[in-house]
């Protein structure tokens, strides 16, 4: 990864979630909470602070770029966001770092599985 994204990594798993979460659709908070539930089949949760700390970090470090509201959205609080190139870029490039990872487990694990006589 030459690109300059593998300076980002590795990300917290906040993080990851949270642009996972984004590369399909642009969402609103409580949005982005449930796909990272969906997506983790529940097993990971992300809290209003968590989600919101995490995102003005993404934010400012241009992964992620806030739209304010939706034109037809009833609820004026909500802000919906955008994964950005520079976003998406990071996390194509920590999935093939976790790739790799898993790769090498697996790996491991093969060669460490004691044989059936």
């Amino acid at each position: 990864m030459k690109d300059g994204t593998s300076s980002f990594l590795p990300l917290s798993p906040a993080t990851l979630h949270i642009l996972l979460s984004l590369a399909a659709e642009d969402l609103h908070g409580y949005g982005i909470m449930q796909e990272v539930a969906r997506q983790s089949e529940g097993k990971y949760k992300l809290g209003p602070g968590t989600l919101y700390d995490n995102l003005q970090k993404l934010i400012q470090r241009e992964f992620v770029q806030e739209l304010g509201r939706r034109p037809g959205d009833d609820d004026p609080r909500r802000r919906y966001y955008r994964l950005t190139s520079l976003g998406r870029g990071v996390l194509a490039a920590e999935t093939a770092r976790l790739a790799g990872v898993v790769r090498e487990a697996r790996l491991r694990l093969r060669i460490t599985r004691p044989r059936r006589a």
